[in-house]
C-alpha cells in the first residue's frame, strides 16, 4: 500500500511538480493552501488528493491540520516541509530586508517545519519520515555574477532561514531518533521556469552540469527519500544542484 503524504505548499513551484507527480504514483496526498480556489481545482485534477485551507501565520496551524486529519481518520507516514511565501524576500529601496519580513520568512522556513514536525510526531505514530525542502543557497552564499542587480534581486533571509533549516534537519534528526523518526532535507539547485535566457545562459557558466535542471528532474530525489531504498538515512542533506556547491 502507498503511503500517505502530508505535502505544504503545494500550489508554489516545487510543490505542484511534488504533487503532480506522487500523486501519478498512487501515494495519498494530503496538500496545504491558503487559496480555497485553488484546493478545488486541484483536487478535481488529481487522483487520491485532498487540500486543507490552512495560513501558516495565522491562528494554530498544527492544531487545525492535526483536527482535521483527526477527523477525515487520516494518518500520515511522511511530512514534506515546503510551504514559503515570496513576498517575504521582498527587498527595499535600501537593499535591505525589513525586520517583519526576515522574522516572516525565519517563521515560515524554521518554525513551521519545527512546529509541524514535533506535533505531528507526537500525535500519529504512523509518522515516521520528515523531508524539509531547503535550498543550495542554505549551503553557499549566492554568486553576484548570476544577477543584474545583486543587492535588489538577491534576498539575504532567504539563503539564512534555508541554511537554519538544514542545521534543524539534523537537531530534529537526533530528537526524533528514539521515535524510529527519520528527518532528512534536500538543498535544490536553480530550477528552469522563472528566469529569461540570459538569465540561464549566465547559470550555464557558473555551474558544472552546465545548465539549470527542469522540474522532471526534482521529485526523484524526494521519491527516494520517502522510500525504503534511504531507510538507513537520518540527518542528512541531500545535494541536488548540478554541482553548483562545489565550486
Amino acid at each position: 500500500m502507498k503511503q500517505t503524504i502530508i505535502l505544504t505548499g503545494a500550489t508554489g513551484k516545487f510543490g505542484r511538480v511534488f504533487l503532480r507527480e506522487l500523486s501519478k504514483k498512487g501515494y495519498q496526498i494530503v496538500f496545504t493552501s491558503r487559496n480555497p480556489e485553488k484546493i478545488k481545482e486541484i483536487q478535481g485534477n488529481h487522483q487520491n488528493v485532498v487540500g486543507i485551507e490552512i495560513d501558516f501565520m495565522k491562528g494554530n496551524p498544527a492544531e487545525k491540520m492535526i483536527d482535521f486529519l483527526k477527523e477525515k481518520k487520516i494518518f500520515p507516514d511522511v511530512l514534506i516541509n515546503n510551504a514559503r511565501n515570496t513576498e517575504y524576500n521582498k527587498i527595499e529601496k535600501d537593499g535591505m530586508i525589513n525586520e517583519q519580513n526576515f522574522l516572516n520568512e525565519y517563521k515560515m522556513e524554521v518554525y513551521i517545519p519545527y512546529l509541524l514536525s514535533m506535533k505531528l510526531s507526537r500525535t500519529f505514530d504512523s509518522l515516521k519520515n520528515i523531508i524539509n525542502i531547503a535550498s543550495m543557497y542554505g549551503v553557499v552564499p549566492p554568486t553576484p555574477e548570476l544577477y543584474d542587480d545583486f543587492d535588489h534581486q538577491s534576498a539575504i533571509n532567504y539563503g539564512t532561514t534555508k541554511a537554519a533549516l538544514i542545521h534543524m534537519t539534523k537537531e530534529l534528526a537526533v530528537r526524533l531518533s528514539d521515535r524510529k523518526i527519520r528527518v532528512n532535507a534536500i538543498s535544490f539547485g536553480g530550477v528552469e521556469g522563472r528566469v529569461d535566457e540570459v538569465f540561464k545562459q549566465r547559470y550555464a557558466k557558473l555551474c558544472p552540469m552546465g545548465r539549470m535542471m527542469t522540474e522532471e528532474e526534482i521529485t526523484g530525489t524526494l521519491e527516494y527519500l520517502i522510500s525504503d531504498d534511504s531507510k538507513a538515512m537520518t540527518g542528512h542533506n541531500l545535494i541536488v544542484d548540478g554541482g553548483w556547491s562545489v565550486w
